[in-house]
């Protein structure tokens, strides 16, 4: 194939990638072969090394959200207990078993609970989030399904104060677009959409609010739990805000 007709193929194989890839640029893998599945839940502790101790070479540092695969355990000469973990079909190492949570370990359920507790702000939604995503069947579901819910409300408070202070009235007014659409399209709110986190604008107030989903699943799916109880106020007390 000469240069010329190199040049016209490989902008058809690029356009042939991007639609490949989600419009957020956050694709989901699937989980590798090989072992038990577990997912990252602390990029503090997510090293991936070459060998079970703190000071074994670094292979690669694995994000939140991401899966492996687990084959073994082996405690370190410290104490440090870490997994053998498969992250695609050909990359292996050694990571510190606090940094993943399986859902068929037991009592992992209950320590990423404590962990999305302790967690403020984006983190403990993106937490929340691989919780309700991972642990479908954990009997805490309903409560983190409530602290994600909350989290969420709390933070279309800061979301709106902040858009308030960023969008300027009078190029809105010159822009011609509904000022909803500003707030709404606020870049603020990129990074919780990808969490699964949907706003809507109270146009009685001029702010954002949170749109209600996960109370909406706590009373469709646990109607007797506490937390039931809970989604239902929050609910009602939204009744007649004229939302977008």
């Amino acid at each position: 194939m000469n240069i010329s007709a190199l040049q016209k193929f490989v902008p058809s194989i690029l356009f042939f990638f991007l639609l490949l890839i989600p419009a957020d640029g956050f694709a989901r893998r699937r989980p590798p072969a090989g072992g038990r599945v577990a997912v990252v839940i602390d990029e503090r502790l997510s090293a991936l090394r070459a060998t079970p101790e703190l000071s074994g070479y670094l292979l690669r540092r694995m994000t939140r959200g991401s899966f492996v695969a687990i084959k073994g355990e082996r405690r370190s000469r410290d104490g440090v207990n870490f997994y053998r973990v498969n992250v695609t079909s050909r990359t292996s190492g050694w990571i510190q078993r606090e940094a993943v949570a399986s859902p068929t370990r037991s009592g992992d359920d209950k320590r990423l609970v404590r962990l999305i507790k302790a967690s403020d702000d984006y983190d403990r939604v993106a937490r929340a989030r691989i919780f309700l995503d991972n642990f479908s069947s954990s009997e805490f579901r309903p409560a983190v399904l409530l602290i994600y819910s909350e989290t969420a409300e709390e933070i279309a408070g800061r979301l709106s104060r902040e858009a308030m202070r960023r969008l300027d009235a009078k190029e809105m007014t010159a822009g011609g677009a509904p000022l909803f659409s500003y707030f709404l399209n606020y870049n603020g709110l990129d990074r919780y959409n990808r969490q699964g986190v949907t706003f809507v604008f109270d146009s009685r107030e001029s702010v954002l609010r949170y749109d209600g989903e996960g109370w909406q699943e706590l009373i469709h799916r646990y109607p007797r739990s506490l937390e039931a109880a809970e989604a239902r106020k929050r609910l009602e007390s939204s009744l007649g805000v004229t939302k977008r």
